[in-house]
């Protein structure tokens, strides 16, 4: 009976540099770009250790494109994917080899300034909660709220 195995990856990073979308001969996007994770531990002396791990990412076709599109250095995204190492000769003869993330899904979770959603140019995410619109109705915990006028703000 063959042995099944498990190629996984999951990580929750910081991109290091923006994506750089390139394409393949037969015109196949691939984007690569770095992303940086971060650990701390206590060591036995009570001092705190930290410690950034380094990963090349690699997205290929329809995946690669939107990651050039929306991400950019500094973006929190999580990534799944599967380890690659590649090895190639370099033109002095010498033999490279690099371990890569190949990614089959990323979730862009936040960029340097707050919170993604998507969208350049609607910076609503960053105001503060106290800014209300001069419309709007605010209630105290005892006051009855009229759940009709409530129901229209809601979005579907």
């Amino acid at each position: 009976m063959a042995v099944r195995s498990l190629n996984k990856v999951m990580i929750i990073g910081n991109l290091t540099r923006d994506p750089n979308l390139r394409y393949t001969p037969s015109n196949t996007a691939v984007a690569s770009f770095g992303v940086a994770t971060n650990r701390q531990w206590n060591t036995d002396s009570g001092d705190t250790e930290e410690r950034t791990d380094f990963h090349n990412i690699v997205a290929w076709a329809k995946l690669a494109e939107i990651c050039d599109q929306i991400l950019q250095k500094g973006d929190k995204v999580y990534l799944e994917g599967r380890l690659q190492t590649r090895d190639w000769k370099t033109d002095d003869g010498s033999t490279r080899r690099v371990t890569e993330v190949v990614i089959d899904n990323m979730i862009k979770l936040a960029s340097p300034h707050g919170y993604s959603n998507n969208s350049d140019d609607d910076d609503d995410s960053n105001k503060n909660s106290s800014d209300k619109n001069s419309d709007e109705k605010e209630t105290g915990p005892d006051e009855e709220v009229d759940t009709e006028e409530v129901a229209d703000d809601i979005p579907f």
